[in-house]
């Protein structure tokens, strides 16, 4: 069965006319139930993450200073939020979807969160709509539990996973890929283990291209017996703040290739939404859907 994280909490009220469309939290599993893609019994809503899952990956003094609400102005205006009380538990509990969405992976061979995908979250800061980063505290997890001992992260959000990489970047247990617009947010890169910078305006024909000639052969060099994948839809043409030129139809094919890697090598895979800022919200919509819609078709 799919097993999808989703939480009322996800859909924070921001101030009217922020860039960020949280509507798309409540939207898309109104969307996958509508059309019948899902049932209520995919979804499970997650708890609050345990603190000390959340001070595995992140530093004590960044964790303390957000939990106390005590960031200073900069540091707030870095992540991109209004702080408040209700956005870190909503945070906190995106980071317990992720984590329970990679175990129902290793049961199901694949699981999803409706949110996270928060690479831009560093150990000690947070940054680009990131306050932690769901993808780094759900890999130590396994890896602390023994559950996983050589974790792919497959980052297709139009931007780098900056965060990600900081974090992992002496970690042999954890490869970290990132396939992103190149002149694009943030300005300066960290160093991932594979970076893949693609120029302004490339279309389905390169960007399919060129994620066939990266992913194949990473599967056979890094053999991961997990994957995380952060499948941000801001990859589309239509996206205010990606400057790529994918279709939906691109879009979605890119989703096909991942999952079908991951089942055909029966490496389990847990997805993680990440960004989408097209102006009409129906683009955004369609294109997550596709990617729940292949998870049924593929694995189920």
């Amino acid at each position: 069965m799919l097993k999808i994280a989703w939480s009322p909490k996800y859909a924070h009220p921001l101030p009217n006319g922020h860039r960020f469309p949280m509507e798309k939290y409540d939207l898309l599993p109104e969307q996958l139930l509508y059309e019948g893609t899902i049932s209520q019994e995919n979804l499970f809503e997650p708890e609050a993450l345990e603190a000390k899952w959340i001070l595995n990956t992140h530093h004590t003094s960044y964790v303390d200073k957000l939990t106390s609400l005590s960031l200073s102005k900069s540091e707030i205006r870095k992540t991109g939020f209004p702080l408040s009380q209700s956005l870190v538990d909503r945070e906190i509990h995106i980071m317990h979807g992720s984590v329970q969405a990679s175990l129902f992976a290793l049961e199901y061979g694949i699981a999803m969160n409706i949110a996270g995908g928060t690479h831009h979250a560093f150990s000690n800061r947070g940054e680009g709509f990131c306050l932690l980063n769901d993808i780094a505290i759900s890999a130590n997890y396994l890896i602390q539990n023994g559950l996983a001992s050589k974790i792919l992260v497959v980052d297709l959000d139009v931007h780098q996973g900056n965060g990600t990489a900081e974090i992992f970047q002496d970690v042999p247990e954890v490869f970290t890929f990132s396939m992103h617009g190149a002149a694009n947010y943030p300005l300066q890169k960290e160093k991932s283990d594979l970076d893949v910078g693609l120029p302004d305006k490339v279309g389905d024909e390169f960007y399919i291209s060129s994620l066939k000639s990266h992913l194949e052969p990473l599967l056979d060099q890094v053999e991961p017996d997990f994957i995380i994948y952060q499948c941000g839809v801001d990859v589309l043409a239509t996206d205010k703040l990606g400057r790529l030129g994918l279709s939906i139809h691109g879009c979605k094919e890119r989703d096909r290739i991942v999952l079908n890697a991951a089942f055909h090598h029966e490496v389990p895979i847990m997805c993680c939404m990440g960004g989408g800022y097209s102006e009409k919200i129906g683009h955004i919509i369609e294109a997550h859907a596709n990617t729940y819609r292949l998870a049924q078709e593929i694995f189920f």
